[in-house]
């Protein structure tokens, strides 16, 4: 009234109408407006109206603190609207005026920006009030004009406000994403989105879990409308990939998905295939995230078996970005407590005082993906409990949302009877233990299968069947063959044994000099039975000299933890002989020299033959090998041509220098002699072994640990062993099979009772590991993570080999290989519908289910209970203030894991 006043006083007319004027304005304001009157200024044509008026003569708005008020009001009022009429014409009219009062508040944002701040904080009491009716959905003609470079900060400060209740806050964000079916908003759906992972990111799981499963099947059904196909697509990708703890949301919508398909199909239309494309691409991410419910996935299946099907790594690459826990907190840096799971993707293992040596041993076995497949394809068997337990770790390992799991369950099911409890212990004891009592149980409890059926049967008992192979035995099983001659008949005894793991005890430094390669990082691939240089006087006795220990491990068998290897000096035969067998013994050498002769002479034709033959392939292997590792290591570091490596020093040792001295002949003289039955005596003899059939998984443990007799203690071998990327393991016969590395047990300290144990691996698939490409991560067939307890980070091969020489007292104790799949006449198929993770059964998934709940639950009650950190910042986080200030968030990744610890941080324990 005072501007129009004012206005009618300072015009031109003359005094006579502006005395008439004044009179009729004052006296309509001693009348009391009618309600109908009140009503229409509230309608959106008056507003509209005003709108109008308001643009065309900028002038009339009001100034100063005025505007403020009046942009705020414009907001409250913009959220009272209502369509006025029904139909297609009344709904699009509507759109269009509050289109136009919208677009009169974002002009009086461009003149004065100090005015956006307020008004989002209007906007959201508007929303978030939750004893009024729920506003008009208008009020998202608003947030396109909002600048996108606000929102980080608006988010931050929001999600981080204490005077802001759950309960407004999940009213605000529901209110929200019902914005999604305003047709002519833009950016409305990064608005939400930014919101959820705020959420997210103070973990405020409950009000995620709350909005997903209340608003998920309304976002699904705008995917039937091309204006806002964009927005609700994109807000629906979010919700179900962040939604990984449960099934529930995803089984929410299985009756929508084949309806939706069949519309989308039909509307033929460029948007619609691509909006199909992307579903089928969530499908499948949801089907491999929460297996085992096949009677309700087959019509959705069905709905989409036309589409094109994701590979599992583009799967696993959509899974592991957008999950609650992967989201990096605001708060990281001052809550301790509050970590994510790593960004590897991986799980570690809580170290439960001195029980690293389980979780390394444990997270190479998980990484073994065929084993892993194996155990996690188990069905329910009360037969097996400890394979059943390690079922339920691997599953875990595999599909829970948590940074780290104890294995405190599984660990006390698996005990080592004769370990002492809280002491380290090694590590390649506690493996043959384990693989012999997963092998034990398996077999018992198939012959009592099989008893209990024949007691169940009427007919007559048949012959019992031959035992059909264990897990153990399928993955890591090889047999030896062990032939002693006696030097005086020349008798050949030959028994075949079965194995799990090969343990390869060190050369003396002179044998391994003159058998060494040029460089340690060449493939393995020239390995033979026996692969010496020509024979010579000197080299003779070093052969055929030194007694040994060696461990040609049955499934089961006690670990020799005594090696001597203080005798394994470059002894000659004479020095071990009497003078009173001299002359006999000078007899038998000069017959056994030209025997043995002859047949070196033989067998290096055989081997020049054969290298002949494999030469070209084996050279295109090592230059392809070398290739994609020099890509891989200029990536990651910039460093030199070497494969991760730097050439050996003068009497190290590789792997292939141990395979070759484990499989070379043995003099058992002295009272190492050998019995010979046809002689009736003890008698010197050779002895040698060469293996006829290679495991699937070769297991390689290095004797590090020997008795020092001088001193009366155990001591470790710290020597630096290269390790080669492939290894060609020599077979009876000739022949070769090809291994290709996937993990390494290493070993810090200096003996076997302290000290401690962590793993490099990478995935040991059932394919062939593809080159690099241009992608910045390499494939995860290539990709080594390292192990170290709770905590898993990326490595390289590079780390794997110099370990040692940047950590002296770090040494490589148990390797694990895996056969080729070309090479594996059993292997499985190496496409990407080939690797599909086996479906688990209904109790363990809802176990994993509510375990990742109750996780979320946690993360948040730490985070609420931790709320008065966030008072101590050096800035107010409310929400209205600072959130242009440019802050630093580089938090930084842990960095490298020091080898030396591995303790991590504080978990929540998931126990077994």
């Amino acid at each position: 009234m005072d501007k129009i006043l004012e206005a009618v006083v300072t015009s031109s007319y003359p005094a006579s109408v502006k005395q008439g004027l004044v009179r009729r304005v004052l006296e309509a304001a001693r009348q009391p407006l009618e309600r109908e009157q009140c009503l229409a200024l509230l309608a959106l044509g008056a507003r509209l109206y005003v709108a109008r008026l308001l643009a065309r003569h900028p002038r009339c708005v009001p100034d100063g603190p005025h505007r403020l008020l009046f942009c705020q009001q414009l907001v409250r009022c913009l959220g009272r609207f209502r369509c006025p009429a029904e139909g297609e014409e009344g709904a699009v009219e509507f759109l269009e005026q509050a289109q136009q009062v919208s677009g009169l508040l974002a002009q009086l944002w461009r003149a004065q920006p100090a005015a956006i701040l307020p008004c989002l904080k209007e906007l959201f009491a508007v929303i978030s009030c939750t004893e009024e009716e729920p506003p008009s959905s208008a009020l998202a003609s608003v947030v396109q004009h909002l600048p996108l470079e606000l929102m980080d900060g608006v988010v931050r400060n929001l999600s981080n406000d204490d005077s802001v209740t759950d309960s407004q806050m999940l009213t605000a964000i529901s209110r929200m994403i019902d914005w999604v079916s305003w047709p002519l908003g833009k950016n409305i759906d990064k608005w939400i989105i930014a919101l959820l992972k705020g959420l997210a990111a103070v973990k405020k799981f409950s009000i995620l879990i709350e909005v997903s499963l209340a608003k998920i099947e309304k976002v699904f059904s705008k995917l039937l409308y091309p204006i806002v196909r964009g927005a609700a697509l994109s807000v629906l990708k979010y919700m179900l990939l962040t939604f990984q703890h449960s099934h529930e949301a995803f089984h929410l919508l299985l009756p929508h998905i084949p309806p939706m398909v069949a519309s989308l199909v039909k509307e033929d239309s460029n948007s619609g295939t691509s909006c199909l494309e992307q579903l089928a691409e969530l499908v499948h991410c949801m089907v491999f995230r929460f297996p085992g419910f096949p009677d309700l996935y087959e019509p959705v299946m069905e709905a989409i078996k036309d589409l094109h099907v994701p590979n599992e790594d583009r799967i696993k690459q959509l899974l592991g970005q957008d999950a609650w826990t992967s989201q990096k907190s605001e708060l990281a840096g001052f809550y301790p407590r509050l970590m994510a799971k790593s960004d590897t993707g991986k799980i570690g293992l809580i170290n439960l005082g001195n029980t690293c040596y389980v979780n390394s041993v444990l997270q190479a076995l998980f990484m073994a993906s065929d084993f892993r497949h194996c155990v996690l394809r188990l069905t329910e068997n009360n037969s097996q409990p400890l394979m059943t337990k390690l079922q339920w770790l691997f599953a875990f390992l595999e599909h829970s949302q948590r940074p780290a799991i104890s294995p405190e369950n599984f660990l006390s099911a698996s005990w080592t009877p004769w370990f002492s409890p809280g002491t380290q212990q090694d590590c390649s004891e506690y493996l043959k233990y384990l693989l012999d009592r997963l092998h034990e149980e398996e077999k018992t409890g198939t012959r009592i299968c099989q008893k209990l059926k024949q007691s169940s049967s009427p007919s007559p008992p048949e012959e019992p069947p031959s035992p059909s192979p264990t897990s153990v035995e399928k993955m890591f099983g090889g047999k030896i063959v062990t032939r002693i001659r006696c030097l005086r008949c020349l008798n050949v005894s030959s028994r075949e044994e079965a194995f799990t793991d090969l343990s390869l005890a060190f050369p003396p430094t002179e044998r391994c000099r003159r058998r060494r390669l040029g460089s340690v990082m060449l493939p393995a691939e020239d390995v033979g039975v026996q692969d010496p240089p020509p024979p010579s006087q000197a080299q003779v006795p070093s052969r055929v000299g030194p007694r040994r220990q060696r461990k040609h491990c049955v499934t089961g068998d006690a670990p020799a933890t005594v090696l001597d290897i203080e005798s394994l000096g470059p002894q000659g035969p004479g020095t071990q002989s009497s003078g009173e067998e001299k002359v006999e013994r000078e007899e038998e050498a000069q017959e056994e020299e030209r025997t043995r002769e002859e047949e070196e002479e033989e067998e290096e034709k055989k081997e020049k033959e054969k290298e002949k033959e494999e030469e070209e392939e084996e050279k295109a292997e090592k230059e392809k090998e070398v290739e994609t590792t020099k890509e891989k290591e200029e990536d990651s570091s910039g460093l030199g041509s070497h494969r991760g490596a730097a050439p050996a020093a003068e009497g190290s040792r590789s792997v292939l220098d141990l395979v070759n001295y484990f499989l070379s002949p043995e003099r058992l003289t002295a009272e190492n002699r050998y019995y010979c039955e046809p002689c009736a005596s003890l008698q010197d003899a050779e002895k040698a072994v060469e293996l006829s059939q290679g495991p699937r998984y070769l297991i390689l443990t290095l004797l590090r640990f020997s008795f020092d007799l001088r001193t009366m203690r155990r001591r470790k071998i710290l020597d630096d062993v290269s390790i080669p990327l492939l290894l060609r393991l020599p077979l009876a016969g000739g022949r070769g099979q090809a291994y290709d590395l996937c993990s390494v047990v290493v070993h810090s300290g200096v003996s076997s009772e302290s000290g401690h144990y962590y793993c490099y691996a990478r995935e040991g698939a059932a394919r062939p590991a593809p080159s690099l490409g241009a992608a910045d991560r390499p494939e995860p067939e290539n990709q080594w993570y390292l192990f170290n307890d709770t905590r898993v980070s990326f490595s390289s091969f590079e780390s794997v080999s110099n370990v040692t020489s940047f950590f002296p007292k770090d040494t490589a104790y148990v390797l694990f290989y895996r056969q080729r799949p070309g090479e594996v006449p059993e292997a499985e198929p190496s496409s990407p519908r080939g690797r599909t993770e086996p479906t688990l059964h209904k109790d363990l998934m809802e176990a994993i289910s509510k375990d990742n709940i109750l996780y979320l639950q946690e993360q948040e009650k730490e985070a609420r209970s931790r709320a008065a950190y966030i008072s101590a910042l050096p800035a107010s986080p409310h929400w209205g203030r600072g959130f242009d200030e440019d802050k630093d968030e580089d938090e930084g990744s842990p960095g490298g894991c020091n080898p030396a610890g591995g303790n991590g941080g504080d978990f929540h324990r998931l126990v077994f």
